[in-house]
């Protein structure tokens, strides 16, 4: 008879969890408190736009190979859409410059030597002055580890860091901005294919997932909310859910896939990152022009990334606190002027809508990476899994899927014992 796991969350964490360990056979019973899975990265229906949009535009690399592997292992892969080559559109909105960087198909950085291919008016001591940040220690400010300016800091250091921590960089974390550094732009073009889901996150993360595991046996309850876990010296013995309540046998696991705040409430003494920072996410129902690139990094506006859909322009604003409360209207204009110039098309204001996530995720800093938790925890069947957790990695969909791969080796080396 399989094992049993039980998986509180039904975000990316928890579902590459589940998937690993239901194609191992295991029993799985998966608990999510709302009425969607998906957590952070899904798709829903829109009335403003009347469109299907995103609750956030999540871009992947080619060199993101765990979520790779996980879309792969739910029949995805292909759905995840991107250009043959690591191309990357820019626009300078200030001067109005445009520019690609072309990383080209390489397993090695060699775009770096031809000053055709690399940020215009940058010279190779320039990258060379990043190379402290390959191995400087979780503890160090990126701001203490390069010079934070200059003509490429501002054109591609800046962008690519400020969208992976979600800090402004000179504050965040040298180590995770290493670790970034290291699976991108070190790695080659080969790594830096963009990708998208074109079809929508849910329709390409996390739908597939549901329904495979479905098929595989897994129960999933919606509405499921996890109010307390009975604990004992030797585990996890009960998980109460209110109006039920699970007995938990000795053998059996639990992983725990909730953002750190519950997590935080549901085990005793659970250290977690306690500072968070917004994301901005900004879509326009407007027709792309035919040669707009898919994604466009947006230099010296207010808008970052510029992305291009069927039927849609979408944007994302990273660092996002001091936008919270700007008033929705002057923020869609302001927003939508940037677009107009990035883009180069012109209109009014066409149906938009304005998604603000206020906790998106952690803050990158070395003080709140430090209070993140690993995997394993002080009772033997209770494992952690979020992209708040220990992953090397800032908060991204690669670290959610990498966190639930290793709670997941966990479960499975625990049986082994």
């Amino acid at each position: 008879m399989p094992k049993t796991v039980h998986i509180i969350g039904a975000g990316i964490s928890g579902l590459s969890a589940a998937v690993r360990l239901a194609g191992a056979n295991y029993s799985v019973h998966i608990h999510e408190a709302t009425q969607q899975a998906g957590g952070r990265c899904r798709s829903y229906f829109d009335t403003a736009t009347n469109l299907t949009i995103d609750n956030g535009n999540h871009l992947l690399l080619s060199g993101n190979r765990d979520a790779l592997a996980y879309a792969q292992s739910i029949g995805t892969e292909a759905a995840l859409v991107g250009p043959k080559r690591a191309q990357f559109a820019f626009v300078d909105l200030p001067t109005g410059k445009r520019w690609q960087l072309d990383l080209g198909e390489s397993r090695l950085p060699l775009w770096v030597f031809d000053k055709t291919r690399r940020v215009p008016d940058t010279r190779l001591r320039d990258y060379l002055a990043l190379s402290p940040l390959i191995w400087a220690t979780q503890s160090k400010l990126v701001g203490k580890a390069i010079p934070c300016e200059g003509t490429l800091y501002h054109r591609l250091v800046q962008p690519l860091l400020l969208a992976a921590l979600n800090v402004d960089p000179p504050e965040g974390s040298a180590g995770l901005a290493g670790a970034v550094v290291r699976e991108t732009l070190l790695a080659g073009g080969q790594a830096c294919r963009p990708l998208v889901a074109r079809d929508g996150l849910s329709a390409v993360l996390i739908e597939p997932a549901i329904t495979l595991l479905k098929q595989q046996g897994a129960d999933i309850q919606f509405g499921h909310e996890l109010r307390e876990i009975g604990l004992s010296v030797d585990g996890v013995g009960e998980l109460r859910f209110g109006t039920d309540n699970l007995s938990i046998a000795p053998e059996d696991a639990v992983v725990m896939a909730v953002p750190p705040r519950p997590a935080a409430l549901l085990v005793p003494g659970l250290k977690t990152p306690t500072k968070f920072r917004a994301i901005l996410n900004a879509h326009f129902r407007f027709d792309p022009p035919k040669d707009m690139p898919p994604l466009i990094g947006v230099v010296g506006g207010l808008v970052e990334w510029l992305f291009a859909f069927p039927q849609r322009l979408s944007v994302t604003i990273s660092n996002g606190d001091r936008l919270m409360d700007m008033p929705r209207e002057e923020l869609a204009q302001a927003i939508w002027r940037d677009v107009c110039k990035a883009a180069g098309v012109e209109g009014e204001l066409p149906p938009w809508q304005i998604v603000r996530e206020r906790r998106a995720t952690f803050e990158s800093t070395p003080e709140q990476n430090a209070l993140r938790p690993g995997a394993s925890t002080a009772w033997k069947n209770l494992f952690l899994a979020g992209d708040w957790t220990d992953t090397g990695l800032p908060a991204t969909i690669e670290g959610s899927v990498r966190s639930g791969n290793r709670a997941a080796d966990l479960v499975l080396a625990m049986q082994r014992r």
